[in-house]
């Protein structure tokens, strides 16, 4: 199962995205992608980086912490204003690869499924290019195939067979009709929708 930070950049995992402002003396709102327990504590350091192609990151300590409808307020020294806490919406809150929490045995951070290959029954279906965290109970794993183009595939237990960091391999049992739900549109798909559209707009 996955864990601990959603992407990676360089050599800094990722455990939180600020997602809004909270409050009135700086306080942000983040969407945390860990599931390490209290892997957030109070006098912890974070690097927060912007969305910002190129943009350096900023070392920030966290102050306070408490959830909140499903985010994490986080109350960072030095922030003390909605104006400075606007300048963090948007950010990856990061820290160094070294630090990232030790994982029980069975787990994997989603940064190290980044690149492997995803197997169903012992067929490739493609390499992992991204993972999304949504409203879903299991983030969806964005696997790129050489012919057929993305699929969105639940990474959810319930379909998981095993993990490889080391050998870059997962491999699950899809339920059958999966990846038919999940396949690209074709180019003949595509011009279908656009002709119903057209026949809607008359």
């Amino acid at each position: 199962m996955p864990a601990g930070g959603f992407g990676t950049s360089g050599e800094f995992i990722t455990l939180a995205r600020v997602v809004k402002t909270q409050g009135r003396h700086g306080e942000v709102a983040g969407d945390v992608l860990s599931d390490v327990p209290d892997r957030f504590r109070a006098g912890m350091r974070l690097w927060a980086l912007p969305r910002q192609e190129g943009a350096a990151r900023r070392e920030l300590e966290v102050e306070d912490l408490w959830p909140h409808k499903g985010l994490l307020v986080l109350k960072f020294a030095g922030v003390d204003s909605i104006s400075d806490a606007e300048t963090l919406v948007g950010c990856e809150l990061q820290v160094p690869r070294s630090q990232r929490a030790q994982l029980e045995a069975g787990w994997a951070y989603v940064s190290d499924l980044i690149g492997c290959s995803v197997l169903d029954g012992g067929r490739e279906i493609g390499r992992i290019e991204d993972v999304q965290f949504g409203a879903g109970e299991a983030p969806l794993l964005i696997v790129r195939n050489a012919k057929a183009g993305l699929f969105e595939i639940p990474f959810a237990e319930a379909y998981l067979e095993s993990i490889d960091v080391p050998g870059k391999q997962v491999r699950m049992n899809l339920p059958e009709g999966m990846l038919d739900v999940n396949a690209p549109i074709t180019a003949e798909e595509k011009r279908q929708l656009a002709s119903s559209a057209k026949g809607k707009r008359k």
